[in-house]
């Protein structure tokens, strides 16, 4: 264990955290088994690291870091290795990348039946199967989400503030307000594209290239995340790939999955299972007309959120794509979207319809729409800046 203890101290001592997420004070942390599921790049190790910095000494062994592919924990398995730590004096067990570990889920079961004083807190990949999909951990994990920086975030990181967040309630009645008050402080549009590009991932801080090192995560997030996780064959790794790419040189159009399932030589059910499972990855949003779910064909593929769109060499995306990949990303956290009449308007939990708009001069005045705007500093009526919808997280 000393081994594992002076690992844990190193990293912890050495964390630098660039931001506080706003996760970290929505997690139960009295619940004894909770999930961390993310995409790559989104910063999950930090996050654990971040907690154990906040609530332990790097040298308390009651609290312990790991990852589940150490050697060690790959030959004695997670329920033996925990019972070591436990019977040691351990009280909280951090298991980073626990999908590397065969029978996972099980053994996370098995360590909660076996070791009733301890916590075990773990992290992983969004493909994992949490919560009412997993029989051996439903009911026991409470399962949640780890998203990239959100337009805010990305400010308070770049610009040294510290804005609050607000829910979509207080935008749509308080936005000129609320903007006027951040105009005060900064102009946010000035800051705007550089977010779009590459401001999600919280590694646009480091040195190396920011589209580099993001096509490598992509390329991992196909290449392990859903071939290891979802026990995919090596052979479909390739037909995986150019399905994504298909995918995001499609535009506006509504996805043909079965023009899709010829080109690829694989039936139109294999096809949406992996666009499924790309959205579970985080690199693709299906946007569904109101009262369709899935197996049924998205009237919508999105990619997930704008950084990606930039990525994708000499592909050019229309700005418009952009500002709509923008807006979804934003609302998908604690939202329901769902495509509503034409390409550029969506409907938000059934009930409000939105908008996405270039210029607030160039439109109409309609009571049940809401317009979220770009090229906009501070709203009027129903006329909200884009730009404010990255506050909501």
């Amino acid at each position: 264990m000393e081994s594992f203890f002076r690992t844990h101290a190193y990293l912890v001592e050495h964390l630098k955290a660039p931001v506080r997420r706003d996760l970290m004070d929505e997690i139960n942390w009295k619940d004894r088994m909770i999930g961390i599921k993310g995409a790559r790049g989104v910063g999950k190790t930090t996050f654990l690291l971040q907690y154990v910095k906040e609530h332990y000494s790097p040298y308390d062994h009651s609290c312990l870091y790991v990852t589940a592919n150490n050697f060690y924990i790959q030959n004695t398995g997670i329920t033996e290795f925990a019972g070591e730590f436990y019977h040691s004096g351990g009280k909280v067990l951090l298991i980073d990348q626990v999908y590397k570990q065969p029978e996972w889920s099980t053994q996370l079961r098995e360590c909660y039946d076996r070791y009733p004083g301890l916590k075990i807190i773990f992290a992983g990949s969004p493909v994992m199967r949490l919560k009412e999909e997993n029989p051996d951990l439903n009911g026991i994990a409470k399962s949640y989400n780890l998203r990239g920086f959100s337009f805010r975030e990305y400010l308070n990181l770049t610009c040294g503030m510290q804005f609050r967040s607000y829910s979509l309630d207080e935008i749509i009645n308080h936005h000129r307000q609320i903007a006027t008050e951040i105009y005060d402080k900064l102009n946010p549009r000035e800051h705007f594209m550089a977010y779009l590009h590459h401001g999600y991932y919280p590694f646009f801080l480091d040195k190396a290239s920011y589209s580099e090192t993001l096509l490598k995560y992509m390329n991992m997030m196909i290449e392990v995340d859903i071939l290891l996780v979802k026990q995919i064959e090596l052979k479909y790794l390739a037909k995986i790939k150019q399905l994504f790419f298909m995918l995001t040189t499609s535009g506006s159009s509504v996805p043909n999955v079965s023009q899709l399932a010829q080109e690829l030589g694989m039936s139109r059910a294999t096809v949406m299972h992996y666009i499924k499972y790309l959205e579970e990855a985080r690199l693709v949003n299906m946007i569904y007309s109101k009262g369709d779910v899935f197996p049924k064909k998205p009237a919508r593929v999105l990619l997930n959120n704008p950084n990606l769109m930039f990525s994708f060499y000499p592909r050019h995306f229309d700005e418009h794509d952009v500002l709509e990949t923008f807006f979804c990303n934003a609302l998908w956290k604690d939202h329901k979207v769902n495509k509503h009449g034409n390409l550029c308007s969506f409907l938000i939990d059934e009930q409000v319809e939105f908008k996405i708009a270039e210029h607030s001069t160039k439109l109409k005045s309609k009571a049940k729409a809401l317009y979220a705007v770009n090229q906009c500093d501070i709203g009027e009526g129903n006329q909200i800046p884009l730009w404010l919808f990255g506050f909501l997280y």
